[in-house]
Parts: structure tokens; sequence; C-alpha cells
């Protein structure tokens, strides 16, 4: 695991909105996090294109928002390629309103489902395991906090949603993360 960690969620937020950019942290995480767990290779560099296409019009951000985009990228590589199942998403904080954390959610699963189809895999190339994950994930996307509820239990059963989210996450960085590039056609003179 790696030993850089991440800013709060709210310090990050102020850094993005202050950029002017129209992605929350949870969107941010959830893009990169989708990329990473379809196979990017994050050490070509082709993700920057692809979060400024996705969250800026294909404009740069700013400096400071780049330095946190580029510090989420080398967290999610090294949390997913970690022995010790250590990913986790990044919400607000589990103190914040949870109506705030599950709009949070909703955010991160739809970008990561966005950053899985910006890699172009193929439906039905995919095993059962993964379809399953991905249907997980679509029906959680919709998902929401009913305010007429016990809002304890709802509390018990978002954290246990946020659980099942990690695990979908890690098992298809467990398969599609780890597929090789098509190969090149190879001339030899």
């Amino acid at each position: 695991m790696t030993d850089t960690t991440l800013p709060q969620y709210e310090a990050i937020k102020t850094t993005l909105s202050t950029s002017s950019l129209a992605v929350t942290p949870a969107e941010m995480h959830g893009l990169l996090a989708g990329m990473m767990c379809g196979g990017l290779d994050s050490e070509q560099g082709t993700w920057v294109p692809m979060l400024y296409d996705f969250t800026n019009d294909g404009m740069a951000w700013p400096t400071n928002a780049m330095l946190i985009a580029t510090n989420s990228m080398s967290i999610i590589k090294g949390e997913l390629l970690s022995d010790e199942l250590s990913f986790s998403l990044l919400l607000p904080d589990e103190d914040g309103d949870l109506i705030d954390r599950a709009d949070a959610l909703s955010e991160w699963v739809s970008s990561f489902m966005a950053g899985i189809g910006l890699m172009n895999i193929k439906q039905a190339d995919l095993d059962s395991d993964i379809k399953e994950a991905l249907g997980d994930l679509t029906e959680i996307a919709q998902l929401g906090v009913d305010e007429d509820d016990d809002m304890e239990e709802q509390s018990i059963l978002f954290e246990q949603v946020i659980e099942h989210v990690r695990v979908c996450a890690m098992t298809i960085h467990a398969v599609l993360g780890k597929r090789q590039p098509p190969e090149q056609n190879k001339t030899l003179h």
C-alpha cells in the first residue's frame, strides 16, 4: 500500500471548485478508479487527456487540481495492486450527512462505470462475475436514501453498500485491470 494519502474530501472539493472544475471529488476518484479497473496502464499517461475530455471539455486542469488527480491515480494504483485489499472510495466523511454521502456514492459509481467505458471493453468478452459486478454497480448508482425511513438503519445499510462497491471494484480490477493491451502488428526486417 502507498504511504501517500489524499487530502480530506472537503479540501479536494474546494480545490476543484476554486479551479472552476465542475467535477466532485467522488466523480474524479470514481472515474480514475474505473479507468484503472478497466485495464488502464497509468504509466503511459493516457489517462490525463481522458480526464480532461470527460471532466473539462478537453481543457487542461489547473496545477493544484492536477496534482490531486495525479496523487489520486497513484493511490488508487497502490491500493488496487496491494495484497491488503485496502482499496477505498473517496466519499465525504462518515460523520457527514447521510444523504450527501449517498449522493457522492452515486456520483462515484456512475463515474467509475464511465471510466470503465472509456477503456473500450466489449461486453461479450466479459465473464459472468464481471457482468454481475457491473450490473450491481449500475443498480447502486440509482440508489438513494429515503428521508422518511430510520436513518440509523439506513446508515448501516449504506456502509454495507459501500463495502459491496469496494468488492465489485476489486473484482473487476482482478480480471480487467490485468488484461494486456492488444498486440501491435510488428514487422521484422
